[in-house]
């Protein structure tokens, strides 16, 4: 055996018993993550919650504290953690959640349930989260950024099928039930005249019964795609409707003028209603002012041949993504300048970006009670509307106007621009303009960066898109906590 000399090394006992329990926190280092999301937590407006779980029957099992749950949620997306499963093995495994959890080890699907039944929650927190960061100092609403991105669903674009291919298959299976039919009642025939009358019901072939479950999965996916063409036509014609009436207001236009588009709107209000009754709420899914996808239909309110829906996830759409189609949802941040704080969010299945703007504008105002003094967009943004928006909320746009012609396009004369057009183009090729507008980049395009590679989140984990937006609303509370863990880490939470 080789002598070792006189070196020692330092003790290692993996089995030696403490004679007495350590603190929690001398297992992680001064200044951890989780020791500040412990301290976030604690000062955080969890009363909601707490009042729906104490409204709940007192009996059977002890409910784990919720302020545990959020700071596991918390922590995990921070890390790039999102799976229920994964996050309740940490608790075992990982130092960092097992001080967060102290000592507890509530299962996955505990964390999963309360993911999804108090969701709604996370948007709040995530305006409580955007306050703290404003009161370090994070936050100064002079110059911001908007910028959306494709975030994937949690569905395959391959589970998805146009309307027209509905049709198709329905006649297909339809047709192959049939023939699966007749050929069973032959054989039933030349079996009763061989054996005696009689078959029992399990004998039914097994392709018989695949295809009338996929027929039916059809039938539902066609009856709900009709149902979203018919209110999309409605939608389309109630915006006819106000577009006529503001017409048949406006005292400069003629009578004759007027009296026709006041019976236009009424037509049109009343083809809406027959397509859509009026419901005094919005549907779910519309999210309010937030623009959303309405299925290509024809004017009697039928979909389109190639309007799609998606068996596994038939909120979200296929949309464009580096050049490729996936199924994804649009995510959209408006970001702070001074530290990259997001400072609005949002998700819609939406694919262009344009009608996004004002709306994301009037959630800043509505968290921070101010607009800011500046915003920059890049082209997918522009439209007069939105520029006459900001100009009323005496905010200050600097939206790209004009694209790089495609080369399948630059042979064409390009159409004269709007007066307000004009004028953005003017103001961005102004030394003043260029050096606001190239400031749009280096602010809006790193936190999602930051959250697709740094968190690792590159798709949704929950379906459907009022579980998705909430979900958007975590991830994005959680970019803010890092922003102020690593900003701002001194902090009083709690003054």
């Amino acid at each position: 055996m080789a002598d070792v000399g006189t070196k020692s090394f330092r003790p290692w006992s993996p089995r030696q018993m403490y004679l007495m329990p350590p603190s929690p926190t001398e297992w992680l280092p001064d200044g951890h993550l989780a020791y500040f999301i412990l301290e976030l937590v604690e000062r955080l407006d969890l009363r909601p919650i707490e009042a729906a779980i104490a409204s709940k029957d007192a009996r059977g099992e002890r409910p784990y504290a919720p302020r545990l749950l959020v700071a596991l949620l918390i922590y995990g997306y921070c890390v790039g953690m999102f799976s229920s499963r994964k996050l309740a093995r940490a608790t075992y495994e990982d130092v960092a959640f097992l001080v967060l959890a102290g000592g507890a080890h509530p299962h996955f699907t505990t964390i999963n349930q309360f993911r999804l039944e108090y969701r709604e929650v996370f948007a709040r927190l995530f305006v409580q989260v955007l306050r703290l960061c404003r009161r370090a100092g994070l936050v100064k609403l002079g110059h911001v950024a908007l910028d959306g991105t494709k975030i994937l669903a949690n569905a395959s674009k391959h589970k998805a099928m146009s309307y027209e291919r509905m049709q198709e298959e329905d006649a297909r299976l339809r047709g192959e039930i049939n023939e699966l039919l007749a050929n069973a009642d032959r054989i039933d025939k030349e079996e009763d005249e061989r054996y005696g009358v009689g078959l029992a019901p399990e004998d039914l072939p097994e392709e018989l019964r695949r295809r009338e479950a996929r027929l039916e999965r059809i039938n539902r996916a066609m009856e709900e795609l009709e149902q979203e063409a018919a209110q999309a036509r409605a939608e389309e014609l109630r915006d006819q409707a106000s577009g006529q009436r503001e017409r048949a207001a406006d005292p400069t236009a003629d009578e004759v003028g007027r009296k026709r588009n006041a019976t236009r709107a009424e037509r049109s209000e009343a083809r809406a209603n027959k397509l859509d009754p009026p419901n005094e709420d919005p549907p779910a899914s519309t999210g309010g002012d937030l623009p959303h996808h309405r299925v290509p239909h024809t004017t009697e309110g039928k979909p389109g041949p190639k309007a799609q829906r998606n068996f596994t996830d038939p909120d979200s759409r296929i949309m464009t993504k580096d050049g490729s189609y996936v199924q994804a949802y649009n995510a959209q941040i408006v970001v702070d300048e001074a530290a990259q704080i997001i400072v609005a969010q949002a998700v819609t299945n939406q694919a262009p970006d344009q009608e996004h703007l004002l709306p994301m504008l009037a959630r800043v105002e509505q968290s921070l009670g101010r607009c800011p003094r500046r915003i920059s967009a890049d082209a997918g943004y522009y439209a007069d509307a939105n520029v006459r928006g900001c100009e009323a909320a005496n905010v200050t746009a600097y939206i790209a106007a004009s694209r790089t012609p495609h080369a399948s396009t630059a042979q064409r004369p390009p159409a004269p621009p709007s007066p307000l057009r004009a004028a953005m183009i003017a103001k961005l090729q102004s030394p003043e303009g260029h050096a606001v507008y190239s400031r749009r980049k280096v602010i809006a395009e790193p936190p999602f960066g930051q959250i697709k590679t740094a968190q690792g989140f590159r798709r949704f984990s929950l379906r459907g898109i009022l579980k998705v937006r909430c979900e958007w609303a975590l991830v994005s509370l959680t970019h803010n906590v890092l922003k102020l863990f690593r900003n701002a880490p001194e902090i009083m939470l709690g003054a």
